[in-house]
């Protein structure tokens, strides 16, 4: 194994998540920009971003508070979205479920997309790694990010509406996805959970509150689970 202790697990954790920050400076920034047009202050707004830490719960609760829509179905749709991060959650449970509680409880508020992807793809291709070592890794491809998502924030709510809009902020959320998505489609399971969740994804767009979302995930991951069953039964029977 090229890299044998935590320390240098942490540094590839950090490099893997480093091209990353291009996608958290002007996603952040953008929260910030949108949170001062909604009429947050700057107080209010890193406390959101503080608290909550996980840009599409943020940006739907911010929609949605735009929008007069109440209180509890903007809690009930901003748990909704990010829902998914309890089934990120799950799926690292097995990696990093032996470390003690205080490095698991602040692993839990680091569950973001960007940490889960590089974490998932580096778990699954060195397998023989310790519980540190993953944690290591998995805390140093959240480093890069952290940082900058709230100075970015801080910036955006700072500078409001200065920003011209021809600097088309808003590209950052669906190239954070692209860039997650492509590493993670090595087999033929996760190729079919993919295509699945897009479809109905599709197909539930009416549903309000973004519910279409945690609906299309569920069942992405079961259309994947099952065709990994199927592939399990036929090398059994070859």
């Amino acid at each position: 194994m090229a890299f044998t202790t935590s320390n240098s697990f942490y540094w590839k954790g950090f490099r893997d998540g480093s091209p990353f920050v291009l996608v958290a400076i002007p996603f952040g920034t953008l929260f910030g920009v949108l949170a001062t047009e909604a009429g947050l202050d700057i107080v209010q707004t890193m406390t959101f971003t503080a608290t909550v830490f996980a840009g599409a719960a943020q940006f739907t609760a911010l929609q949605l508070l735009q929008e007069e829509t109440p209180t509890l179905i903007v809690l009930a749709s901003a748990l909704a979205v990010n829902l998914r991060v309890a089934m990120y959650s799950a799926a690292l449970t097995p990696y990093l479920g032996g470390a003690p509680l205080w490095q698991r409880a602040v692993a839990a508020y680091f569950v973001v997309d960007q940490s889960y992807a590089c974490s998932t793809v580096q778990f699954e291709k060195e397998p023989d790694m310790t519980v540190p070592q993953r944690m290591a890794y998995f805390f140093g491809s959240i480093s890069p990010i952290a940082p900058l998502w709230y100075l970015c924030t801080y910036l955006g709510a700072v500078l409001g509406t200065q920003i011209p809009d021809s600097w088309a902020l808003d590209f950052a959320l669906p190239i954070t996805f692209l860039a997650m998505l492509g590493p993670m489609l090595r087999t033929l399971p996760h190729v079919i959970a993919a295509l699945v969740a897009i479809i109905v994804a599709l197909m539930t767009t009416a549903v309000p509150y973004n519910l279409g979302l945690l609906i299309a995930g569920c069942i992405g991951m079961m259309a994947g689970a099952q065709a990994e069953v199927m592939l399990e039964r036929r090398k059994v029977q070859a």
